[in-house]
């Protein structure tokens, strides 16, 4: 059995169909109040993972409210094994991008060394790892192809934080997430390239505009923050992942009927 027929068998479909929508509530969000709104909107708008931060009582909580697969995001591998034991599916290195306003950089080595030590902690857990965006897409590359050597399942893009669009409506949705998608087509040929079938999840500055544009690029799915974790109320939450969900799905039905 390969580590990826550990996880659920809907997230599963969602890997291999090129169709998963990921929420992200946030690394460092440890509001247990503002995780359970998440989460909620996270099982009602249709996502089919929710990424959270690496806490047992916050994977419970975010188990129960919203009926979905969690993550658990840290950079502590140490704090990896209780979070599983509370009902965690996967397990994530990064993301990075909370990081960075506090002048907190990871280089590609620390990035490696956190990795194995995730998987010699856990070597059955499903395991992604996101690749900082800090890094030239060269070096991106390379690192997510060092990471497969070592035992990651999955490389996950990030980029979205540091963009400044200077566009309006769409086309400054387009250039907020041109990292985010540069990074995920330069990862995503890579691995082609070294003829690795390996999963990719684009993250960080999408919208409805750019997910269609991130499967595009090689992407096997995309990963939502705070275009859902910075709204208000649930019912925002709720109608802007439904709106994802349908960009994404709208997206593969007209793939579909392409081919």
């Amino acid at each position: 059995m390969t580590r990826l027929q550990t996880l659920p068998v809907s997230l599963q479909k969602s890997i291999q169909n090129r169709s998963l929508l990921k929420v992200i509530s946030g690394l460092n969000n440890f509001n247990p109040e503002s995780v359970f709104r998440i989460s909620k909107a996270a099982g009602f708008g249709g996502a089919d993972l929710l990424d959270i931060a690496c806490e047992p009582k916050l994977v419970e909580l975010a188990v129960e409210a919203s009926n979905i697969p969690v993550c658990v995001s840290s950079v502590e591998p140490r704090l990896f094994p209780e979070a599983v034991k509370a009902g965690a599916s996967m397990i994530e290195i990064g993301n990075f991008d909370s990081f960075y306003p506090d002048g907190r950089f990871f280089s590609a080595d620390e990035v490696l060394s956190l990795a194995v030590e995730s998987r010699r902690l856990l070597p059955e857990v499903f395991l992604s790892v996101t690749v900082p965006h800090i890094l030239p897409l060269d070096s991106q590359a390379q690192l997510a192809l060092d990471l497969v050597e070592r035992g990651v399942d999955l490389i996950q893009t990030e980029g979205g934080t540091t963009s400044h669009p200077i566009s309006p409506g769409t086309l400054g949705l387009i250039e907020k997430a041109s990292p985010t998608l540069a990074a995920t087509f330069a990862i995503s040929s890579a691995l082609k390239e070294s003829r690795y079938d390996f999963p990719v999840i684009s993250a960080s500055g999408l919208s409805e505009v750019t997910l269609p544009m991130a499967i595009s690029m090689g992407a096997n799915g995309v990963g939502i923050g705070s275009a859902v974790n910075k709204l208000n109320t649930e019912l925002a939450m709720i109608a802007t992942v439904k709106g994802l969900r349908k960009a994404l799905d709208s997206f593969q039905l007209l793939t579909e009927v392409n081919q």
